[in-house]
């Protein structure tokens, strides 16, 4: 139990700007923990998203707008940026239209391109077109949605992260894949089977929209498995940090959809 709990600490260590002033051993044991509890800290984060804007909404006069901009403004720093980081290294690379050994040369470059940084643009602005009109059209279900987003991307980032080949045999993606054992990927559906049962009893009709995001996630994953080896000759730390940039603003679309067709 400690192990995990300390997995997960180290997780929070990596994948977020959050400080914890403490030493988790870079063990294999603490590492894979980290890599089995990566759901667990997307759905923390997706409780803190969502429980901002509910206390922005209903206890503060800001309005939909300004509330908005602040669940946006959250999403980059509790993050610190480090999916985005990877979403630009990552474009930059991809719309180099180069073969793949120049495209991981290209992602190892710390020189930021026009490519990056036009993506970058499109993928924050989209965001908030998407968080806005989705507050907008907010229903009581709505905050339950949200937190799933970051739930089922660090879902997704951990299925690519075990089952896709890595792309190099150093860096801090291979580093976490070589910890992950055969086991690992076990808990990933266990995690979901519990959400969904917590939300079949206690909110059940949330559960259309949950399983609609459930199966996006799933079909990213294998949009994004088979693109990562066609377009990098496999995974690296940047492409599973923009496969979480990636599958976060697929989900946000699928969210704005279907509070559309909901609310009418």
């Amino acid at each position: 139990m400690m192990k995990t709990i300390k997995g997960l600490i180290m997780g929070i260590q990596f994948f977020t700007s959050i400080p914890i002033p403490y030493a988790v051993p870079m063990d294999r044991d603490h590492i894979e923990r980290a890599v089995r509890t990566m759901p667990i800290l997307g759905l923390l984060q997706g409780a803190f998203y969502a429980g901002l804007l509910y206390i922005l909404l209903h206890w503060t006069p800001f309005s939909p707008l300004a509330a908005a901009f602040f669940v946006w403004l959250a999403m980059i720093l509790v993050t610190g940026g480090i999916h985005l980081d990877g979403w630009m290294d990552t474009s930059d690379a991809f719309f180099s239209y180069r073969d793949k050994d120049k495209r991981l040369e290209i992602m190892k470059d710390p020189r930021m391109g026009a490519f990056g940084v036009l993506s970058v643009i499109v993928l924050l602005s989209t965001r908030f077109l998407f968080i806005y009109e989705s507050i907008l059209h907010a229903v009581d279900t709505v905050y339950v949605l949200i937190m799933l987003i970051p739930f089922l991307s660090k879902s997704v980032a951990g299925v690519l992260l075990i089952k896709v080949r890595a792309a190099k045999e150093d860096g801090l993606g291979t580093m976490f894949k070589k910890a992950a054992g055969r086991y690992t990927l076990w808990f990933y559906p266990l995690y979901i089977a519990i959400v969904l049962a917590v939300l079949w009893l206690l909110q059940p009709q949330v559960l259309g929209g949950a399983a609609i995001l459930v199966l996006m996630a799933g079909l990213f994953i294998l949009f994004a498995a088979r693109k990562a080896v066609k377009w990098f000759g496999g995974i690296t730390g940047d492409v599973i940090g923009a496969s979480i940039e990636g599958v976060e603003i697929t989900l946000w679309l699928t969210l704005w959809l279907w509070l559309y067709i909901v609310t009418g």
